[in-house]
């Protein structure tokens, strides 16, 4: 009997507790955008914090937000304009790292166009992204009181290169470095960042629930830490973040570029920033919260700021 019941005991004592399984969906396709995910998950660091984490991707047709709100997934990656517009539309997200601060969303025309101002721009065809990813092209263009015709854009530059259209929306560490890749030089180009007239609207950030924040917390905290050393692995070592990122790009099918996504990452490291003392300042600030609601509100594109914005997680 005693045989029996010591190796029970023991076994109960020293029991390892299983990691806490969690879905994370990233705001688009794989990309070097992301590359700090990948490398956390890779080398463990995830595990390591007691997380068995999934990484799915988005696209077109599956927004992280939309999956986040019907509580399909546990965190997801959005920009802040997309989240005040869900918490004014009554969803209960909360903002619990924001790593990009500053907008990289540009305007991209040809010079050859006559497009030398955004002014120019009046009564010419711009190319739009659907859903959340127009609000701040659609905010530049209403706060500058523009009329254009809007015309929907796909994820190619095609439509630019044909002259589908005069002006395309853009990121600078993407569409634009794919466009200079594909043959116009720099000078040929004409690339009015949003961030420079007015629209300067954060932009990664992880969001979860109010729900998901009370009752997991600590694994919550852990995953934010989790993933800041995944990014400080990234940046330590870009070629093997790369190696990662285009091995997820394979697997999904996804067209990978070294060039380009070593283009990427470094524009990601920018607008990250260089770490503090104590690492980067992932906070969302109320300031900012306030700023982009505000402008949101002003231009018809939220009805009201959210009485309880202040429950984004901002301090």
């Amino acid at each position: 009997m005693l045989l029996f019941i010591v190796p029970q005991t023991r076994a109960g004592s020293d029991a390892v507790v299983p990691p806490t399984p969690l879905l994370l969906m990233l705001a688009w396709q794989p990309q070097a955008q992301f590359a700090g995910y990948y490398v956390a998950l890779e080398h463990g660091f995830y595990h390591e914090a007691g997380i068995e984490l999934t990484i799915l991707s988005a696209d077109r047709g599956r927004s992280a937000l939309a999956a986040l709100r019907a509580g399909e997934v546990d965190l997801a990656v959005a920009w802040l304009a997309a989240a005040i517009k869900a918490r004014a539309d009554g969803a209960p997200l909360v903002n619990v790292a924001q790593l990009l601060p500053r907008s990289s969303v540009v305007l991209i025309t040809r010079v050859s166009s006559g497009v030398h101002r955004l002014s120019d721009l009046g009564g010419r065809r711009v190319g739009m992204w659907m859903g959340d990813a127009a609000l701040p092209v659609e905010a530049l263009l209403r706060e500058q009181n523009l009329e254009v015709e809007r015309v929907p854009q796909s994820t190619t530059i095609n439509l630019f290169l044909r002259g589908g259209v005069e002006a395309m929306s853009g990121m600078l560490y993407n569409e634009y470095h794919l466009l200079i890749d594909a043959g116009p030089e720099p000078e040929e180009v004409m690339v009015f960042p949003l961030a420079e007239h007015g629209i300067d609207f954060p932009e990664d950030g992880l969001y979860v629930l109010e729900q998901t924040q009370r009752e997991k917390s600590a694994v919550i905290a852990a995953f934010v830490a989790a993933t800041r050393r995944g990014w400080e692995q990234a940046f330590a070592d870009p070629e093997g973040a790369l190696d990662l990122v285009l091995r997820r790009q394979r697997a999904e099918y996804v067209p990978a570029n070294r060039t380009h996504q070593r283009w990427m990452l470094e524009q990601i490291r920018a607008a990250m920033g260089e770490p503090g003392e104590n690492g980067w300042d992932w906070r969302l600030h109320r300031e900012d919260v306030e700023r982009v609601g505000d402008l949101l509100q002003r231009l018809d594109m939220i009805d009201a700021v959210p009485s309880d914005i202040e429950r984004l997680g901002a301090e």
